[in-house]
């Protein structure tokens, strides 16, 4: 199939990406490699607690909406995933600042956070969003079908981060960024130090691009290029990385 027949049938896709019924959001693609090929990370793994880790006005009232859409350079008719989205927080922001040509990919395991989010898109009447049930350890995003994808406040809730980063790759276009927040704090505090998230994406061959502190005592913004797809780290050859004790 050429590229702009590729592109053809993804827009049809797209165009009718909001399911019916909560209980139709599914994968988007085929099972990348399982959890049980990759060695367990050496740290703990933060519980899931919550589609949201601050109120939406908090969250506005210091611009981390902002922050990250600069910080990201993203453009309108860009593709980002949101991965872990949860309540929507970005998913919604980033819909509108990509405008109608732009798509962002709404991701998370969570069934009940999945339907509240598709009510909340059917109430604000956003076209532009499509809502996708990934798995742990495999976001099951479209190939090649993602300019920017990010991970606010939830990479330390990843049960399996090397499988999770090996299996994104594929949906990840050339040139493509991923940009994850997080707090610089223990991962029992829900937080990810910036030397162990360093370290776990070197791991599986993500690059570091930047790292900035992000005003508010929101976190960081730490941006990383990923591998080619064949130029990952195989899952046996995956080192873990120690994480700090405090």
């Amino acid at each position: 199939m050429s590229q702009v027949s590729s592109r053809l049938a993804l827009a049809l896709v797209l165009a009718f990406s909001l399911p019916a019924h909560a209980d139709d959001i599914t994968p988007l693609a085929p099972p990348g490699a399982p959890a049980s090929a990759f060695p367990k990370p050496d740290r703990p793994v933060a519980e899931i607690i919550s589609p949201i880790w601050a109120t939406e006005k908090e969250r506005d009232a210091v611009k981390e909406a902002d922050q990250l859409i600069a910080g990201l350079d993203l453009k309108s008719g860009m593709s980002v995933a949101d991965l872990g989205a949860g309540s929507g927080y970005h998913t919604v922001r980033l819909a509108r600042a990509l405008g109608p040509d732009g798509r962002v990919f709404a991701q998370d395991v969570m069934p009940k956070y999945l339907a509240d989010l598709q009510k909340r898109v059917r109430k604000e009447g956003l076209q532009n969003i499509t809502l996708v049930r990934g798995e742990p350890h495999d976001p099951r995003l479209p190939a090649g079908s993602v300019d920017v994808a990010i991970l606010v406040h939830m990479y330390h809730e990843i049960a399996q981060p090397f499988a999770f980063l090996y299996n994104l790759v594929p949906a990840l276009k050339p040139g493509a960024g991923v940009g994850i927040v997080d707090l610089d704090r223990p991962i029992g505090e829900h937080g990810t130090r910036p030397n162990l998230l360093r370290c776990e994406l070197a791991a599986v061959g993500y690059e570091e691009v930047s790292f900035t502190k992000l005003t508010g005592d929101i976190g960081y913004l730490a941006v990383f290029r990923p591998p080619a797809e064949a130029a990952r780290t195989a899952p046996n050859a995956i080192k873990p990385c120690r994480a700090p004790k405090n």
